[in-house]
């Protein structure tokens, strides 16, 4: 078991609605941390007093709750439960997609007020359905992401390790930032067969089974071109094209669905192209990012070639922790990498490795330079210098960037 190491800023959004009507829905990838969430939140309950009869905690990744096969087990067993108890009472239930008609029991648990409910999910377009049956404007979701290069540092802390931060922030573009990779040494030998069973196990689980493909070798081989082009402009239409120059059939229809079953199980986020001249978002030539650099590692092992993507990927993940929603900027056909949006605010960013040049200042800098409006332009490298401002646009040292939010 990974060391409960408090990631913070997860907890006090869960806190922030504990004793309040809506259900809590954690979703995210599997193996992301909700499960050890759920166990803070437990600590939690337990410190500020809340007796352990009070508190059901119904992991579906347990056999122990095989019995728990439909809504109608789980509320018989909430209300078996807590039968003679007084005081608020908390139903934590994790993996709750293992559950047919889930929603159905919660629903009807939280009208009862029988209980205040957490429930984790790995699946998001699952989730998202049938909390829109059943409990539209009654929950509030939120989003976990693996690791941040901040919480790896405090994980890595917690195991005894103090190492320097350029060496972790290696070892974290490597392997990622899945919190179980803490319990094993970080090292190539040990986690690569560890990243490829988690992986293995998304996509049996969370693709596979849930959405009945017969193909597993195409799924298999179409994510791994997702994962050997992120960062990339990818159309279902050019990963069909690839596979009909292998001399391999596949339609541009299975190719979008097979994509959006990696979507839905946090595997993949796809990222929309924004027109900044028309200010409008365009429906073609998107990218996708990976939901976590490790599990890349783990099936097509570290190449440095490829780390202007992973840094990319890096920021991206960041960005979307922070709660930005996130494009990629698209102008006379120059492109800005990132365009995060929250709110009334807008951030643009541009990431590239080393600024090793001239030529490579220019790329990065110019498109930023031609966006007329005044909010904040950023470049993101891994230069030991920054370079200060140029023309109202600041470098900034990505590690820096990543430890500063």
């Amino acid at each position: 078991m990974e060391p409960l190491v408090e990631r913070k800023n997860y907890l006090e959004q869960i806190r922030r609605y504990m004793g309040k009507p809506p259900v809590k829905v954690l979703t995210g990838m599997r193996r992301c941390g909700k499960s050890s969430l759920l166990k803070l939140l437990h600590r939690d309950l337990r410190a500020s007093g809340v007796l352990e009869r009070n508190i059901l905690w119904v992991n579906m990744e347990s056999l122990a709750f095989d019995f728990i096969s439909d809504h109608a087990a789980l509320q018989r067993h909430a209300r078996e439960r807590f039968r003679g108890t007084r005081g608020r009472r908390y139903l934590l239930l994790d993996e709750v997609q293992e559950i047919a008609g889930w929603e159905k029991a919660v629903a009807s648990i939280q009208a009862e007020k029988l209980a205040d409910v957490v429930v984790t999910g790995s699946n998001a377009r699952l989730l998202s359905s049938e909390l829109a049956t059943r409990l539209t404007g009654r929950y509030v979701e939120i989003r976990v992401h693996p690791l941040s290069f901040r919480e790896f540092l405090d994980f890595r802390r917690a195991s005894g390790h103090a190492e320097d931060e350029e060496r972790e922030f290696d070892l974290y573009l490597r392997f990622g930032g899945l919190p179980g990779i803490h319990d094993l040494p970080l090292d190539e030998e040990t986690l690569s067969p560890y990243l490829n069973a988690v992986l293995d196990s998304v996509l049996l689980k969370d693709v596979v089974s849930r959405h009945r493909v017969r193909d597993v070798p195409l799924l298999e081989s179409i994510f791994r071109f997702a994962m050997d082009n992120c960062g990339n402009i990818t159309t279902a239409k050019s990963i069909a094209d690839y596979f009909k120059s292998q001399r391999r059939r596949v339609s541009t229809d299975t190719v979008q669905s097979y994509l959006r079953y990696m979507e839905d199980a946090f595997l993949l986020h796809k990222v929309r192209r924004f027109d900044l001249k028309g200010r409008r978002h365009l429906e073609l030539f998107e990218k996708y990012y990976l939901g976590d650099t490790g599990l890349r590692h783990g099936l097509l092992g570290y190449r440095g070639r490829d780390i202007g993507g992973l840094l990319e990927n890096v920021v991206f993940l960041e960005l979307l922790r922070r709660g930005w929603r996130v494009s990629v900027g698209a102008s006379a056909g120059q492109e800005v990498d990132f365009v995060a949006e929250k709110a009334d605010e807008r951030l643009y960013l541009q990431v590239c490795y080393l600024l090793a040049d001239e030529q490579t200042v220019e790329r990065e800098f110019s498109p930023l330079e031609k966006i007329a409006d005044n909010y904040p332009k950023l470049v993101l490298s891994l230069d030991p210098l920054p370079r200060g401002n140029r023309r109202g646009i600041r470098h900034l040292h990505l590690r820096d960037f990543l430890l500063r939010g």
